[in-house]
């Protein structure tokens, strides 16, 4: 899997990329399809912002975090990818497990 970095405002240092390394590579192990995940960080005044998009099974699924401190921005956007692909693949199966529906024929309704 391939992870992007890019930052606006913020110089991305080896600390940076090892955390966000590490983070989303816990939930690449659970998605082994994800190929590529884009991550952009953005400094703010007493504001810590990072968004990460990534493709998932023809989707696009793109999630934000903010924060005071940029490792618990990265924590949490790495929870809140984790909810989005779940979320993603339980849409998915539930196309494919649809709900058995009984056809109603005449034997069934009340005779008049």
């Amino acid at each position: 899997m391939k992870i992007e970095i890019s930052g606006h405002h913020v110089e991305i240092t080896e600390g940076i990329k090892e955390s966000i390394t590490n983070k989303l590579a816990k939930v690449s192990k659970h998605y082994p399809t994800l190929m590529t995940i884009e991550s952009t960080i953005t400094v703010e005044p007493h504001q810590q912002k990072l968004e990460v998009t990534t493709l998932y099974e023809g989707e696009k699924v793109t999630v934000h975090a903010a924060d005071k401190q940029l490792y618990v921005a990265i924590a949490k956007v790495a929870k809140k990818l984790q909810a989005a692909l779940a979320h993603r693949k339980g849409v998915l199966s539930a196309k494919f497990h649809s709900k058995f529906v009984v056809p109603q024929t005449d034997m069934y309704q009340a005779a008049p």
